[in-house]
């Protein structure tokens, strides 16, 4: 099993999965942590750049665990058989122990504001 961890500052869990260019890649055997390594994508890699019907050198994750991420990027994992889960831990490594013992729980997806993705601009919405 693997598990990969957002961690944008190569130190603790950081939020905006589909932005996130590095992780940390843990190797699992026998509900154990065996290895663990910093994975640095290009930027044209990172999720929101890359598309979701090509292969992504994360395919080979079972789970991937962030701080944050929306239920599009929950979508696109799920598509690929990879679970997403979002906590507000700062530890990865706690984090991959926790979620090995079953006891960590996967907060609410994101809920992002009306934006245009085409520019990156949010719309401010009067009301």
């Amino acid at each position: 099993m693997k598990i990969a961890v957002t961690s944008q500052n190569r130190k603790s869990i950081t939020e905006h999965a589909g932005r996130c260019r590095k992780f940390q890649l843990f190797e699992i055997e026998e509900g154990r942590i065996i290895s663990k390594e910093l994975v640095e994508l290009p930027k044209e890699q990172s999720f929101h750049e890359s598309s979701p019907h090509e292969p992504h050198p994360l395919d080979v994750v079972d789970v991937l665990i962030s701080g944050g991420m929306g239920n599009g990027m929950i979508r696109r994992l799920g598509n690929k058989g990879i679970t997403g889960v979002i906590t507000s831990l700062s530890d990865p490594e706690t984090a991959v122990k926790l979620y090995l013992e079953g006891k960590l729980q996967s907060e609410e997806p994101h809920q992002h504001s009306r934006h245009d993705h085409q520019g990156h601009q949010d719309v401010k919405l009067e009301l």
